[in-house]
């Protein structure tokens, strides 16, 4: 009997190591051993664990992931477009050259992004809205108004209210926005 349990001690002590090394990458834990005084102890090493507030609706919750897969990726395009553009501002020397660098990266935009954007919903453009603010630290009213001008931020953030989104809307992780966090943390980590 006493045989059996060692080769079972030895089966789980060879493969325990292995287990842990080949999900090393999703798992929350994984395993050494340590000698002291002759003794073999294991060591556990636990990954962080953060805690998130909880779901409050499955279905708005499964909606809210949907967006995020889908808005993501453009709010991480916006905020590398804004340090590039900002760069490239300060490099030239007047405002006219300036303003016909914006007016040809608008038209870049719009060539690029009006397919995707014709796609998606008013809830995935709120999203998007706050993910803009979350990457770039800057509302997308603030965005426009710094590279178009007041006025056409105002019409742009009156075409907005008119179906129901706000261009002011700010990025508040710690309150209002703490599901949405939750869960842009869980993509950016591949978890989602």
């Amino acid at each position: 009997m006493k045989k059996k349990i060692y080769i079972l001690l030895l089966i789980l002590t060879l493969c325990n190591p292995i287990m842990a090394q080949r999900h090393r990458g999703r798992a929350y834990w994984h395993q050494e051993w340590v000698v002291e005084n002759g003794d073999s102890i294991p060591l556990f090493h636990l990954n962080p664990i953060r805690k998130y507030a909880r779901k409050p609706d499955m279905r708005r919750y499964a909606r809210m992931v949907r967006a995020v897969k889908r808005v993501y990726p453009i709010a991480q395009e916006a905020q590398t477009l804004m340090k590039t553009m900002e760069e490239e501002l300060l490099a030239l020397p007047n405002k006219k050259q300036q303003k016909l660098y914006i007016k040809g990266i608008e038209k870049r935009l719009i060539r690029e992004y009006t397919p995707v954007l014709k796609k998606m919903t008013i809830y995935d453009g709120k999203i998007l809205l706050k993910l803009i603010d979350r990457q770039t630290e800057d509302t997308a009213f603030e965005i426009i108004k710094e590279f178009r001008g007041g006025f056409e931020a105002g019409m742009w953030q009156t075409l907005a209210k008119m179906f129901g989104n706000n261009l002011k809307t700010d990025y508040n992780p710690d309150s209002d926005d703490a599901i949405l966090e939750q869960i842009v943390v869980m993509y950016e980590k591949g978890t989602l």
